[in-house]
């Protein structure tokens, strides 16, 4: 080596800036597919959250005819009337299910029925007068009888159905076919916010119906 050689020495700094970072470093680092999967990510565990506060049948009945009744989000005027009328009955479907409860006898027999403003009415029981009722029931009927209570969770049930329906990509598709980023993000989060709403009024105010359709479908005991 030339003792009277010139010797530059790069800083600490400026040497590590110059190193390339490696591919594993790279591959640590989200990338925009990442970014643009997390709104579907979220509208799919919103919704897929807001199913258990629904009637089963009603659910599986929406997801088996929107995408056909929505042509899978190319929608013509047909279409439109289809995927309205599908959203329209299946929100009345949780309505009317939300009166509806079950009930054991003294012969040991399940029984469903509707709840009224007058008491509870058995679908397949064959008796009409009060007494036949008092006869085949240990319990008296008339405690199954609707309240305000009932009201609120249709309502309330209605409101997730309708949640869970706009969060489909389908029906968007159809029943929005031009919006903007706006509308885009509001359909995104509405899921989310009708969850977190109908899950606080659910647990304020709980109901013991045991509906049709419903997860907890354990019958009332006998009393």
């Amino acid at each position: 080596m030339d003792p009277g050689a010139m010797h530059i020495q790069m800083p600490a700094a400026a040497a590590a800036a110059t190193i390339p970072e490696s591919s594993s470093d790279q591959e640590k680092k989200p990338g925009a597919a990442t970014a643009a999967a997390r709104p579907v990510d979220k509208t799919l565990s919103g919704a897929s959250d807001l199913l258990k506060l629904l009637p089963t049948g009603t659910v599986l009945a929406f997801q088996a005819l929107a995408p056909s009744f929505s042509n899978h989000g190319v929608c013509h005027t047909a279409n439109r009337y289809l995927v309205l009328a599908l959203i329209a009955g299946c929100a009345l479907s949780c309505v009317l299910l939300s009166f509806t409860d079950s009930v054991v006898g003294r012969d040991g027999r399940l029984y469903y029925g509707a709840a009224t403003l007058r008491g509870f009415y058995p679908f397949n029981f064959a008796g009409t007068t009060p007494e036949e009722r008092d006869a085949a029931f240990s319990r008296d009927l008339s405690g199954l009888r609707a309240t305000a209570l009932d009201v609120v969770h249709a309502v309330f049930s209605a409101v997730v159905f309708l949640a869970v329906a706009l969060a489909d990509a389908s029906i968007q598709g159809c029943l929005f076919p031009d919006a903007g980023p706006d509308v885009r993000e509001l359909l995104v989060n509405l899921p989310l916010g009708a969850g977190f709403l109908s899950s606080m009024v659910f647990m304020i105010f709980p109901t013991t119906r045991k509906s049709i359709g419903y997860t907890d479908m354990t019958p009332h005991a006998q009393q």
